[in-house]
């Protein structure tokens, strides 16, 4: 029973922990979870979830665009593996792209839809994967500081993240993993064009979601957003000073898998 606080203060901490997520890393991961269950019960089958051309426009079955990305596979540790990845580096980066979803759901449209576009040239019928990797792979890139550890064995820099991962499912499965190598692709290309070329063209992102996208999740901005942003930002001089004064302190190594 919840106490007279509510809330999280009348949550289990594992109820915490998922209403905590951040909305799309949440539902993808409920009914990435849910699929593989339906899956193992045999409610579902996977022939009727995998996405190639002759399907989805040939039949006309275009539920099949989504659900490439929504089964990892049954339930087993490798499912658990995944959903780990989903539930991490997904999480960090949605959060980090702000309070609205708009950016991160058009940053998920955007590289779906890309991979939607590969995936028939290396016949690929399952996406989840490889969007899966696009999402570390972005994540390890803005974050080159970020210091890691792999099985508590082997400690390095993020951006070194995506290629252990890739060594490693080389040796456990025996096979290139076409899904990790489209994956680190579309992550790069997003993340050139979203952090690198800007700068170097005036601030300019083409990658940034169009209006009508953010209005779709945000509304219509009401008139006193301006001024809010206004206040939210601090004088940049005094804010440099406090960053200067600020201490930094070397960080420990956070467990990667």
């Amino acid at each position: 029973m919840g106490g007279g606080g509510g809330g999280i203060m009348g949550q289990f901490p594992l109820e915490q922990w998922f209403f905590e997520m951040p909305v799309c890393t949440r539902w993808w991961m409920t009914v990435a979870v849910s699929v593989s269950v339906l899956v193992q019960c045999r409610i579902l089958s996977p022939f009727q979830l995998f996405y190639t051309l002759r399907t989805v426009f040939g039949r006309s079955q275009y539920w099949r665009l989504i659900t490439t990305f929504l089964y990892f596979g049954p339930l087993n540790l490798n499912l658990l593996y995944h959903i780990f990845f989903v539930q991490r580096y997904s999480r960090l980066l949605e959060e980090s792209s702000g309070r609205s979803p708009a950016h991160f759901s058009w940053l998920l449209t955007f590289a779906s839809t890309l991979l939607l576009c590969i995936a028939p040239l290396l016949s690929m019928d399952f996406l989840s994967t490889a969007l899966s990797s696009t999402l570390t792979y972005i994540w390890s890139r803005k974050n080159p500081d970020a210091l890691l550890s792999f099985l508590g064995l082997i400690a390095f820099r993020a951006p070194y993240l995506p290629w252990v991962l890739l060594v490693f499912n080389l040796v456990m499965h025996e096979t290139v993993p076409k899904d990790e190598i489209c994956g680190i692709v579309v992550g790069h290309i997003w993340y050139f064009f979203n952090d690198v070329y800007p700068p170097l063209h005036n601030g300019h992102s083409p990658l940034d979601p169009p209006a009508w996208w953010i209005r779709l999740w945000d509304g219509p901005p009401g008139p006193s957003d301006d001024r809010e942003l206004y206040e939210m930002v601090p004088d940049q001089p005094e804010a440099a000073a406090a960053a200067a004064a600020e201490p930094t302190l070397p960080e420990a190594a956070e467990p990667a898998l």
